[in-house]
């Protein structure tokens, strides 16, 4: 009988062993998420969000040629900020503003956020962020910012807080803090401004871009003579511009 309690009580010792260890290799096993390819419709079309609480509710998508047939390749990514004009709560005026009225043919792909109240809100703009990496086949080392006016403020404003969210940034008609340019230094930024600007004062790029230029950043600045507010026609009319960008890398 005290034979048969030592046998039982091995047998309980075993299985509860092996229970644990089950246990344990189930929970230290992180499998790898599928890297799932969700076809889009090609061109440009209209979005809601889903994940983000704050002044964005909608925004435009561009989906280049190809990007149905390339399942494995990851697309890189433009992020653009419109200007105070375009506020609202139609996000389609937004297919005839700077780079969405330009965007086709382009090999990569694009969202344009619509601020539907106030400013651009940094705090909204990194849940932007994070919903559109999430959700399309596009390469998170090759994600790029660029905005016009309130926009190029936003754009400056975004960088600085969160440099490794970008690999390259295009500022246009917008204004950055001299102040705060060091956290860029490294980060390739080609910014864009015309002298005659009466909305923006020019200054509002000739300060970071002075500041970044004395301690060896990585920054490239067009100004142009004349063109008032609208700099942007121009900057999205160059096709270096372009060529640029996407050689830039995180």
């Amino acid at each position: 009988m005290k034979k048969r309690t030592i046998t039982n009580f091995n047998h309980v010792i075993l299985l509860s062993m092996l229970a644990l260890f089950s246990c344990s290799k189930k929970e230290t096993s992180h499998p790898v998420k599928p890297d799932v390819f969700e076809p889009q419709t090609i061109g440009i079309t209209s979005k809601k969000v889903t994940a983000v609480n704050g002044n964005i509710s909608d925004y435009l998508l561009y989906i280049p040629d190809g990007y149905n047939d390339r399942k494995d390749y990851k697309w890189p990514i433009v992020i653009f900020l419109h200007g105070v004009g375009e506020i609202g709560t139609n996000v389609e005026i937004l297919r005839n503003v700077a780079l969405p009225r330009v965007i086709s043919g382009k090999p990569f792909v694009m969202v344009a956020p619509q601020c539907n109240a106030s400013w651009w809100s940094r705090d909204v703009l990194q849940q932007f962020y994070r919903e559109v990496l999430n959700k399309y086949h596009v390469d998170t080392n090759r994600v790029y910012l660029t905005g016009l006016s309130m926009g190029g403020i936003a754009t400056w404003d975004w960088i600085c807080a969160y440099p490794q969210n970008f690999a390259a940034a295009i500022p246009i008609a917008g204004s950055g803090d001299p102040n705060l340019v060091k956290s860029v230094k490294n980060l390739p930024i080609w910014a864009f401004h015309a002298a005659d600007d009466p909305t923006v004062n020019v200054e509002g790029s000739r300060g970071p871009v002075k500041a970044l230029q004395a301690i060896g950043g990585n920054i490239r600045y067009t100004e142009y003579p004349t063109g008032g507010h609208d700099s942007w026609t121009r900057a999205y009319a160059t096709a270096d511009l372009y060529t640029w960008m996407l050689e830039q890398h995180r």
